[in-house]
């Protein structure tokens, strides 16, 4: 797949990024070599392969769900700024 400089100035533009003149026959060739070797991978047979989201077949080892620290919402909330009834007080940013 020939990917074209208008191709790349849109995307750019789409993507809001600022490319130089010097960049764009660059990038398009890269492009255009990235999109060829999706081209390859898409053409190997994959017919009885069974998808998996690992290659290895483990098992993560989980640890107890216990907790290990102590209560200390008291001790945090003494050095915020602004508490009230249990919450922290924050500034309000959407009117």
């Amino acid at each position: 797949m020939e990917f074209t400089t208008e191709q790349l100035r849109s995307v750019a533009q789409l993507a809001r990024l600022e490319l130089s003149e010097s960049d764009v026959e660059l990038y398009s060739r890269n492009l255009t070599d990235i999109m060829g070797m999706v081209e390859q991978l898409s053409a190997a047979d994959t017919e009885g392969v069974t998808p998996m989201a690992h290659p290895l077949d483990m098992t993560q080892r989980l640890r107890p769900d216990a907790v290990t620290e102590s209560n200390q919402r008291e001790t945090f909330q003494a050095l915020a700024p602004d508490t009230e009834d249990g919450h922290y007080g924050v500034p309000r940013v959407i009117e």
